[in-house]
């Protein structure tokens, strides 16, 4: 015990992340592993909001579109996450929710393959990804299908059939993570389109959309990049196929001057056409203000005190809890920046460490889930949200009618 006490407080007096933590406005008592369903709240963002609804909406009014520039938040702010995702300027979009931008390029790499049928993804895909390919095919009525495999066997799956393949870099349950260059050169060789799913990785790691020659991706803007409950998501399309795509949410904000209120649709050029309707501007404020958190970081040294905490926390975790089954890859090559542990009883289990002062989440059926956002997250969090796992088991503490009701959000 001695050898992990200092083992853990040498790694946070080293941490060249540490002064990171005071940017966030985390509770007292808590440790807080669930940066992969919400992000913590940016201490900069609480400024930001009141000055955004006291002074810029308060005082502007409908003056502010122009003189705050609020018509250009959408692409300001997809800048910024350009930057975290590894993608060229004008690439970007800060736009409606993931769900939306899933089935906005979904329509529109299926045009671009029109001789084609198949949309390829995988059994642990997110269900709203799978979902919205499911609508698009019911909608088209022509012929297409939603080919869903297992993911070792994705890659073989990948042939001359396959319009797109949509995927998501990181799988929401167990935190395992595809190599994005292989796959996408993999469905290149085939004449296949690509769409990564960022959700779970766009600010927990480097991640390179342009270098592994991705064709589109979306994310989210509430997870590990703290844009709060429901921030507006992100789109990306490579430059490449700027001028030959084409959405299908032909709205006003994707006209080339909407106001001009013409009858016919002119789409705007570049990323700008997959904007849709009137931009979120108050959530967009709170997600250029979150991503503050990321001036200056090296994303570098972000993967690797991601890879450092959950090594840290399988280790200890395991050590104390015989219990428990590894969920997540032991690779960190294979994992994005969580830790999923299958246990009996795991919504119970989860509830009673939430009591306890660690907060992670369940996911059906068995599995307990703890996300590691390296901006906030120290290795003393790690080591005390251990220690308590194993004394939430050991004493069976999640044994109680209240812990097994289930909530609406688990």
């Amino acid at each position: 015990m001695v050898e992990v006490l200092q083992k853990w407080e040498e790694l946070d007096a080293n941490d060249p992340l540490s002064g990171r933590r005071d940017l966030f406005d985390l509770p007292e008592g808590m440790i807080y592993l669930d940066g992969n369903s919400l992000g913590a709240l940016p201490k900069s963002v609480s400024a930001r909001m009141k000055n955004m609804v006291e002074e810029q909406w308060g005082q502007s009014l409908i003056t502010g579109w122009n003189k705050h520039g609020w018509m250009d938040m959408p692409a300001r702010v997809g800048e910024r996450l350009a930057k975290i995702v590894g993608a060229e300027e004008g690439t970007v979009l800060a736009t409606d929710i993931t769900s939306i931008n899933v089935f906005k390029l979904l329509a529109t790499a299926v045009k671009m393959r029109p001789e084609r049928k198949v949309i390829l993804s995988d059994t642990a895909n997110f269900p709203t990804d799978l979902y919205m390919a499911q609508g698009l095919v019911r909608l088209l009525d022509a012929g297409h299908e939603l080919k869903i495999v297992d993911p070792e066997e994705i890659y073989d799956a990948l042939d001359e059939s396959i319009a797109v393949m949509l995927l998501s870099e990181v799988e929401y349950k167990s935190g395992r993570r595809y190599d994005m260059a292989k796959y996408t050169e993999k469905a290149h060789s085939v004449g296949a389109l690509v769409i990564w799913d960022l959700c779970h990785s766009a600010g927990a790691f480097e991640v390179e959309l342009d270098k592994c020659n991705a064709d589109f991706a979306v994310g989210c803007g509430y997870k590990y990049l703290n844009g709060g409950p429901g921030a507006p998501a992100f789109v990306y399309a490579a430059k490449r196929h700027h001028d030959t795509m084409v959405t299908p949410l032909s709205g006003w904000h994707g006209h080339e001057a909407p106001f001009a209120f013409d009858l016919d649709y002119r789409a705007c050029e570049g990323i700008d056409q997959m904007r849709v309707g009137t931009p979120s501007v108050l959530s967009l404020a709170a997600l250029d203000a979150a991503l503050d958190a990321f001036e200056g970081v090296d994303m570098a040294e972000v993967r690797a005190k991601s890879v450092a905490l959950c090594d840290l926390f399988i280790e200890e975790v395991e050590r104390r809890c015989p219990e428990v089954s590894l969920v997540t890859p032991r690779n960190a090559d294979e994992r994005g920046s969580q830790v999923s542990f299958a246990v009996e009883e795991g919504y119970a289990v989860m509830q009673a460490l939430i009591a306890n002062g660690v907060v992670g989440d369940f996911r059906a059926p068995n599995i307990i889930r703890f996300g590691f956002t390296p901006l906030y997250v120290s290795y003393g969090d790690v080591v005390k949200a251990a220690e308590t796992v194993e004394r939430v088991l050991r004493e069976r503490l999640w044994d109680t009618p209240e812990f097994k009701k289930r909530a609406k959000v688990t």
